[in-house]
Parts: C-alpha cells; structure tokens; sequence
C-alpha cells in the first residue's frame, strides 16, 4: 500500500500528528511530502484556521491541549501564521527524510523558534549539514521539487493538513490518525456498505422559516 503523508510546517497538528508518523514509517515505507498550506487553501477557495478571529483563538488553545493530553511539547513561534516557504524547501533541500522533518518540526514548535528565515533557520540548517542555507533554499530543483508535491496534493484530493494517504483514501488531521491505522490494518473497512452510503449522500438545501 502506498502511505504518503502531506504536510506544512505552519500547523500545528501536524506537528502533533508527526511522532504518529514516526513510528508509522519505522514499520512501513511512508513518503514526507512537505507542501504550502496556503496553496491549498487557495486552490479549494477556503478560508485557514487562523483566517477566522475566534476560530484562530479556539484553534490554537485547542491544539496546546491536545499536546498536553498526548504528553507532547507545543511552543507556539513568536508568529503564527507565518511564511513557512524556507522551512519547506529546506526539507527538500535536505531530502525530506525523517531527520530533517524532525529537526525543523522540534525547532519550530518543540523549541518554538521562528521557521520563516534562512537566518531563523540556519542552526537547523547546520545539524542537517546544509553548509549554505539560502543556495539550497534558491535551487530550482528545490522549487520544483515543492511544486511537484502541490501538484501530487492537488491531484489526490489533499484539502488540508496535515493529512495521511494510504492508496489515494485521504485521512486528514492528527485526529484521523486512529481511522487510517484501522483501515491500513483492515482496508475493507473503507469500503463497508454504510461508510459507502455515507460517502454519496445527496447535499440537503437549508431552506428558512
């Protein structure tokens, strides 16, 4: 089965999702791909988390209490949202391996270090041996690279982040997790009568009174 997991440095669970995916790609082959949340949001016509005043607030304690619950350090970075194109093509830059995920996530949100810099990045940048940060950032095949894994989103359906592709059968936020273990463990569990039903109701009109 092929797992692809999409993912933005800007989120927070997907960093609270990221240990989940950890011990997922220690038993199986899992493929990082990091994108721009805020493509996504662009191409579906939506509106992010941090778009909406009080959904922002709500978000973001919601997303330290479920750090707590899980045990799981959460530092918010001095901004947020912010531009997180550095960090994601310095994921590439460095092959978009599980270390390099690792390091820039711990940076951003275990230490809570801002991730929208080449110079914000460089002690990351320096333990993953990128000697010059803003040449690796710069390259074209790095850009292209970030490009790609849009377009492989867009073309799976991917609608946010973070969000776990297990043969193009989209799971999307850490909460969705438990659903894509279980039908990695059980895929006829995707295709039940009921969950198939649910999957083409008809679209109800609200109507007033």
């Amino acid at each position: 089965m092929s797992i692809v997991w999409y993912f933005d440095f800007i989120s927070p669970f997907a960093w609270l999702q990221w240990p989940k995916v950890k011990t997922l790609a220690a038993t199986h082959p899992v493929t990082l791909r990091p994108i721009l949340f805020a493509g996504v949001l662009d191409r579906r016509g939506q509106k992010g988390p941090a778009e909406i005043p009080f959904k922002r607030e709500f978000t973001y304690r919601h997303a330290l209490w479920r750090a707590r619950q899980a045990g799981q350090p959460l530092r918010f970075p001095p901004a947020h949202p912010f531009n997180p194109l550095t960090s994601l093509r310095l994921c590439i830059a460095a092959g978009s391996t599980v270390e390099a995920t690792d390091a820039i996530f711990d940076w951003i949100w275990g230490q809570g270090h801002a991730g929208d810099s080449v110079e914000a990045l460089a002690p990351v940048a320096a333990r993953l041996g990128i000697a010059d940060p803003a040449a690796a950032i710069a390259d074209p095949a790095v850009k292209a690279q970030l490009k790609a894994n849009f377009d492989a989103a867009m073309e799976d359906g991917v609608f946010g982040v973070p969000t776990l592709s297990l043969d193009g059968r989209l799971f999307w936020g850490d909460d969705a997790h438990d659903f894509a273990l279980a039908c990695l463990h059980d895929p006829s569990l995707w295709d039940e009568p009921e969950m198939q039903r649910v999957a083409t109701l008809p679209i109800g009109v609200a109507r007033s009174t």
